[in-house]
C-alpha cells in the first residue's frame, strides 16, 4: 500500500484532536505519523497525518474528516508538490571502536550531536523520512540506545496555502 499525507486545519479547541484520532480508530486506517501544532493564528491548529491506503481509502479518509464540525480545511500532498522534514534525536553509545564510523555517518546524513558524554551520544536529524530511516538503518550496526522522531510536517510548495480551501 502507498503512504499518503494529508494535512487537516481545524478549530483550535479542546478535543479536536481526539475527535480527528477516533475517527480514524473507528474506520480503522492506521496512523504512521502525526504531528500536531497552532498556526499562525491562534484560531487554527494543524494536524499533519500520514496513514497508508490506496487512492480509494485516500478519499473515504478525507470525507469521514470533512464531517467533522471543527474541520476547516484539508489538503492532500503529492510528493513532489510539498516540503515535507522530521525530527529524529537517536541516542546511541560512545565506546572508542565504533566513534569514528558513527560520526562519518553523522556527516554523511548531516546530523548533529548535540550531547556528548563518555557514554552516549545524542543526535539531532532532520530530513525526509527516508533519510531518517536510512540512518536509523546504518545505525543498527552499532548500538542504539534511544530513538525518538516527530513525525513528518509538510507544507505545499509555492505560494499556495492550506487556507485557499477553508470552508469557513
Amino acid at each position: 500500500m502507498k503512504r499518503f499525507t494529508v494535512a487537516i486545519l481545524v478549530n483550535n479547541q479542546f478535543g479536536v484532536l481526539n475527535r480527528v484520532t477516533s475517527m480514524f480508530r473507528r474506520r480503522q486506517f492506521n496512523i504512521h505519523s502525526l504531528t500536531v501544532s497552532e498556526t499562525e493564528s491562534a484560531a487554527y491548529s494543524r494536524i499533519t497525518i500520514q496513514s497508508e491506503g490506496d487512492g480509494v481509502v485516500k478519499q473515504q479518509l478525507i470525507n469521514q474528516l470533512y464531517k467533522l464540525p471543527d474541520v476547516c480545511s484539508i489538503q492532500e500532498f503529492e510528493q513532489q508538490d510539498v516540503v515535507s522534514r522530521e525530527l529524529m534525536l537517536i541516542k546511541m553509545k560512545n565506546c572508542a571502536e565504533t566513534r569514528d564510523d558513527v560520526r562519518g555517518a553523522i556527516d554523511a546524513f548531516e546530523g548533529k550531536i548535540v550531547d556528548y558524554t563518555k557514554d552516549s551520544l545524542t543526535i539531532q536529524m532532520v530530513g525526509d523520512s527516508r533519510k531518517i530511516d536510512n540512518f536509523v538503518n546504518l545505525m543498527k550496526e552499532y548500538e542504539i540506545l534511544e530513538i525518538c522522531r516527530t513525525g513528518v510536517v509538510s507544507l505545499e510548495r509555492g505560494a499556495s496555502t492550506i487556507r485557499r480551501v477553508t470552508h469557513l
